[in-house]
């Protein structure tokens, strides 16, 4: 499982023209679900989601959590983070968990966060989406379950 973590001032997700997510302090998180990833792959993604510590201190220092600093986590499920591009010029998605375990797993990474104390909103799945976000710092951390990076 992959996820693009970035920590935003605001987020939202609009799906023909309709908020139906959105979060203000905190971090939207990208998550991808690869073939072959179970509870055990959203348990780290949601541990590390909860406990990351990208939002700055009384010292400027990136030191706490969004749990410590009462924000949000708005979640998107982008099953593109799990493309190939390394042949060829299109992106192959094969890594990619069929959607309906992907969706459960997805599900499973928002339902942990929200365990830790942590005010989830979703994106929809598998529907166009635009998500709109103001990016504070910026700042962008990439997680993978498999721990390749």
């Amino acid at each position: 499982m992959r996820a693009v973590v970035q920590r935003v001032a605001r987020a939202e997700v609009r799906v023909e023209g309709t908020v139906v997510g959105a979060v203000g302090h905190g971090l939207v998180v990208l998550v991808g679900v690869a073939a072959g990833d179970d509870d055990a792959d959203a348990g780290y993604i949601a541990d590390k989601v909860a406990a990351l510590r990208v939002f700055e201190d009384d010292q400027g220092r990136m030191n706490r959590s969004v749990r410590d600093v009462g924000g949000g986590v708005l979640l998107v499920s982008q099953f593109t983070l799990l493309g190939d591009c390394r042949r060829g010029r299109r992106p192959s998605f094969t890594a990619a968990a069929p959607p309906e375990a992907a969706e459960a797993l997805y599900r499973e990474v928002g339902r942990r966060v929200h365990a830790h104390g942590v005010p989830v909103a979703y994106g929809r799945f598998r529907v166009e989406m635009a998500v709109e976000l103001v990016n504070d710092g910026p700042v962008t951390v990439l997680l993978d379950s498999g721990r390749t990076f």
